[in-house]
């Protein structure tokens, strides 16, 4: 009851102050970038694990990496701590301390070191009493904490809502944006609110979702495995129709991290993840140990045409055409009326699949088209009314092509 108050407190301030939707002029391409949580977790024993616990050596090593091997410059710009990083209490006023320990120079100078490799820094927090790692949340202090992220010179907030009251979200969140802006920092804000309601079986507000945040996300943790990969392909294609409404500049759906490089996926499944990502238009968050990553991983996070579908600027997310015997159809509108599309193979009895599709199949809507095999862009098919694409898509594996009109 308490909060469910401090919520409608919040609310007639923000009625007040007629604002109506996060003002932050950021996100108008899926963010890229790298966290902490998928590959490195909740692991704070610097004893025994050193190079891999959640600390400022850690983050320090990835933006190393990120600004010296080319992950910058592909685009890879956050450098983001997820959970584990904070200490036990609030200070003596209130706001946020990190582990002593682990983070022994502080945040700020933290973030200082981020950018001055002219990186950006990310940190998480929870809407709730405490964060999912049972660390002190947000419940009560959002305005406090908006105000220590702003001095702390972060640049994106991943918003959690473990031990929360699923009903104060849409004010909640509303109002940490509204805290966020107010400092005058531009912060990415991205909110874990429909997750949450999805999960519990509740109605979302995709509308309201847009106006709050800059991503959002909506199923559960991506995990090391290709079981994990393809639920979640599967359950955007179930509500592409849904989520698409909602995602473009300034918003998107967010199907969580990238893991590629990570113990769990084979080569033709990493291939599947980074071009189901760009189909999808989604946040290319990387969660892997850039210090030791394998040449074919690294060469498809960096894959520039990929990142170029990912990073389209009309910024409108594809939708699954359709699904049948193992096999799924997936298109994206891009600019300069040109088409990416997708063939999916998910089944596992290790045989490749030919197929055969016609441009009607495609909703392609010409006579001819140019399709474009999109991982090197070197290889070229004519497709025609009468001369259907024909085509072979390995196990666990993708096939994507832009489709270019033609006019003969």
């Amino acid at each position: 009851i308490k909060m469910t108050c401090w919520i409608l407190v919040v609310v007639a301030i923000l009625a007040v102050r007629g604002l109506h939707g996060l003002d932050n002029g950021l996100g108008l391409t899926p963010p890229m970038g790298w966290l902490t949580w998928e590959r490195f977790r909740c692991n704070m024993d610097c004893d025994r694990d050193p190079d891999n616990c959640i600390s400022e050596h850690l983050i320090k090593a990835m933006a190393d990496i990120m600004a010296a091997n080319g992950y910058r410059d592909a685009g890879y710009e956050y450098v983001i701590i997820d959970d584990c990083w904070l200490g036990p209490e609030r200070d003596t006023n209130g706001r946020l301390v990190p582990d002593p320990n682990r983070f022994p120079s502080g945040i700020k100078n933290l973030s200082a070191y981020v950018h001055s490799k002219n990186l950006k820094f990310g940190i998480y927090q929870d809407f709730g009493t405490k964060t999912c790692g049972g660390f002190p949340g947000s419940e009560f202090y959002m305005q406090t904490d908006a105000e220590t992220f702003a001095d702390w010179g972060v640049d994106y907030l991943k918003f959690d809502g473990c031990n929360s009251n699923l009903y104060d979200f849409p004010s909640g969140y509303e109002a940490m944006g509204f805290f966020l802006n107010k400092t005058g920092r531009s912060i990415f804000y991205s909110c874990e609110w429909p997750f949450y309601k999805i999960v519990s079986g509740l109605q979302v507000d995709f509308a309201k979702v847009r106006k709050t945040c800059n991503l959002w996300r909506n199923y559960y943790d991506v995990q090391d495995s290709w079981s994990s990969v393809l639920d979640i392909v599967n359950f955007w294609g179930s509500n592409s129709k849904i989520f698409t409404k909602y995602a473009g500049p300034g918003g998107w759906n967010d199907p969580d991290m990238i893991i590629l490089g990570n113990f769990g996926l084979s080569y033709e499944e990493e291939r599947v993840q980074m071009a189901m990502w760009a189909i999808l238009a989604a946040p290319l968050i990387m969660s892997n140990d850039l210090r030791h990553i394998r040449s074919s991983s690294k060469a498809l996070l960096l894959n520039r045409n990929l990142i170029a579908i990912n990073q389209d600027k009309l910024g409108i997310q594809g939708i699954l055409l359709q699904k049948q015997n193992g096999i799924q159809i997936w298109s994206r509108d891009l600019s300069f009326n040109r088409t990416a599309v997708a063939f999916l193979n998910e089944n596992s009895d290790g045989m490749p699949r030919f197929l055969s599709f016609s441009l009607v199949d495609l909703k392609l809507t010409s006579s001819t088209y140019n399709f474009t095999e999109a991982f090197d862009m070197k290889t070229n098919i004519l497709v025609t009314r009468q001369r259907p694409l024909k085509i072979k898509v390995n196990p666990h594996g993708i096939n994507l092509y832009i489709a270019k009109e033609m006019h003969l």
